[in-house]
């Protein structure tokens, strides 16, 4: 997605509140209105987002006024949620920032990105750049200074990169002369400290105070603390091929950039990408996903249950309300006509599934 997405609303008449942009694989930025059209009339204070990803419904829940949990079992998309939801106030200043792209004397900072992914990526200057960049990016004490910079820190990783996905090792894409049906050749030769500064910014415009005390959490989304009047459940898609979006893969460099120190330890040095060892997710087995709507349904029954879906995914639309119905006697159901990002399939539509 290109541009922020401005949201405005009754409750803050005096704000627009711009969400920053986003190139992250199933977003809901650009569904986020619709969403909240289909549950405004339902009766909630408290809500948890509980696959929070890019933020973009947890943050539309807070332009309402909702005392907001945003919940992602992936680390580098729990500073998102930490940075745009529990953040009300602290912003990154111009000096900070110019802190955070010098180098340091007094610091010794590690080659470890440029070490260990040169050729797959970034170029070696741009690798030397990252080393550096989350190294400063770690001395910052504040908990939410930290985490509005690793947010500008992975949109410039993002942006950067051909299909914005780590799924492959393609540094040649951006330098090939070949005729390009895809991609931004002007976006990836921009330098990375000028997208660090845009996002940096964008991040700074989207931090609002809406007067509640607003969380994020990083667990399995049925671990999340408290009990809520909603919840909103956006799991990752497994298409009727049986083929699943694994986020994990998917961004790996990005949750590798969030726990720095320890990312050697967790590599799958056999594959030429450089990606994060497999973990097992029931979310992303066929065989194993009845069992996760199943069990998130049962540890949430006492809230509304709101299940943002595609009409041609594993389980199948009618499945998913029979395994709702188990837990809630009304089920409502809306859809919207959306044309999905790498998707091929053009008479997909988004599901949305309303139990109360």
């Amino acid at each position: 997605m290109s541009g922020s997405v401005v949201y405005q609303q009754a409750l803050f008449p005096e704000l627009v509140a711009h969400f920053p942009s986003t190139r992250y694989q199933g977003s809901k930025a650009k569904l986020a209105d619709w969403i909240w059209e289909q549950i405004a009339a339902l009766d909630f204070d408290t809500c948890l987002d509980a696959f929070g990803g890019t933020g973009a419904v947890a943050y539309r829940l807070k332009m309402e006024g909702k005392e907001v949990t945003y919940n992602d079992i992936l680390c580098f998309n729990y500073y998102i949620g930490r940075a745009l939801i529990e953040n009300n106030r602290v912003r990154l200043s111009p000096e900070e920032v110019s802190g955070l792209l010098r180098r340091h004397p007094e610091v010794q900072y590690p080659r470890f990105v440029q070490e260990t992914f040169a050729g797959i990526y970034y170029t070696d200057e741009e690798n030397a750049w990252i080393d550096q960049t989350i190294t400063n990016i770690r001395r910052l004490a504040d908990p939410y200074q930290f985490a509005l910079a690793f947010f500008a820190l992975c949109q410039a990783c993002l942006i950067k990169r051909p299909f914005n996905l780590f799924h492959r090792k393609n540094l040649h894409l951006r330098f090939a002369e070949v005729e390009r049906t895809f991609g931004n050749k002007a976006s990836w030769d921009r330098p990375f400290e000028e997208w660090f500064c845009i996002f940096v910014d964008e991040a700074n415009r989207a931090v609002f105070d809406n007067g509640r005390e607003n969380r994020a959490f990083n667990c399995d989304a049925c671990d999340v603390p408290g009990e809520y009047d909603l919840v909103y459940i956006d799991p990752p898609y497994i298409s009727r091929r049986g083929v699943a979006v694994d986020y994990r893969h998917f961004y790996h460099f990005l949750e590798g950039l969030a726990m720095y120190d320890r990312w050697g330890e967790h590599i799958d040095r056999r594959r030429k990408h450089r990606p994060l060892k497999f973990q097992p997710n029931e979310w992303t087995d066929k065989t194993k996903i009845y069992q996760a709507f199943d069990r998130i349904f049962e540890r949430y029954r006492r809230s509304i249950l709101v299940v943002s879906y595609r009409s041609d995914g594993i389980p199948a639309v009618s499945e998913l309300v029979s395994l709702l119905r188990r837990h809630k006697p009304h089920v409502r159901i809306e859809s919207f006509r959306y044309k999905y990002a790498l998707s091929t399939n053009s008479e997909a539509r988004e599901i949305l599934l309303i139990g109360v």
